[in-house]
């Protein structure tokens, strides 16, 4: 199995090493939380709008595939938002913790965007393969991972129908992550204040 295959297999998992030192060495403070908080929320939205594009084939951990070639709502002005709202999910919980800071973040970050960068070039693959052409040229005008201020628009390509409740659907197994993560860091906070 190549590397990309295994991080995109095991996605779900590789964040745990990190979490756990994150919250063994946590020192949080209000400052801390409060804007790492504000990160995790803005991760959580672009996640939110993504999903309720590409819906729960983004939960597939088998194998890389998709029904659509997804253009649409972030998908115009990044190609991967759903992996950019991870690593800003990741960076925000990092920033609550104030674990290591700011070495844990600058690693976590660094390690995120290898695993991605690994994955995106196996679902980049699949998706040359099956979109042809009509891929070459949205990869051409929308950027991996750094947004585009102008919005992508070809209207010859089927899009599905967009829903926020099947965003919501979608992303209530991350949103749960999260909201441990966040318990955990206020319980953290709370005990170190008494």
């Amino acid at each position: 199995m190549n590397i990309g295959k295994f991080f995109f297999k095991y996605r779900s998992y590789t964040p745990l090493p990190f979490l756990i030192l994150m919250i063994l060495y946590s020192n949080p403070n209000i400052y801390s939380m409060i804007f790492g908080f504000l990160f995790v929320v803005l991760g959580e939205f672009i996640r939110i709008w993504a999903n309720s594009w590409a819906g729960s084939e983004t939960r597939t951990t088998g194998g890389v595939g998709g029904t659509f070639l997804i253009v649409s709502g972030p998908y115009a002005y990044v190609r991967n938002p759903l992996y950019i709202g991870n690593v800003i999910i990741y960076f925000g919980l990092g920033i609550m913790s104030n674990a290591v800071f700011p070495y844990l973040q600058i690693l976590a970050l660094v390690y995120f965007f290898y695993q991605y960068y690994e994955i995106v070039k196996e679902e980049e693959n699949f998706l040359k393969q099956k979109f042809g052409d009509e891929y070459k040229d949205y990869c051409s005008k929308v950027n991996r991972f750094l947004p585009k201020f102008s919005k992508y628009e070809n209207s010859k390509i089927e899009q599905p129908e967009f829903s926020w409740k099947k965003g919501w659907q979608s992303e209530v197994r991350s949103i749960q992550a999260s909201l441990s993560v966040i318990a955990i860091l206020v319980l953290i906070w709370i005990i170190r204040r008494v």
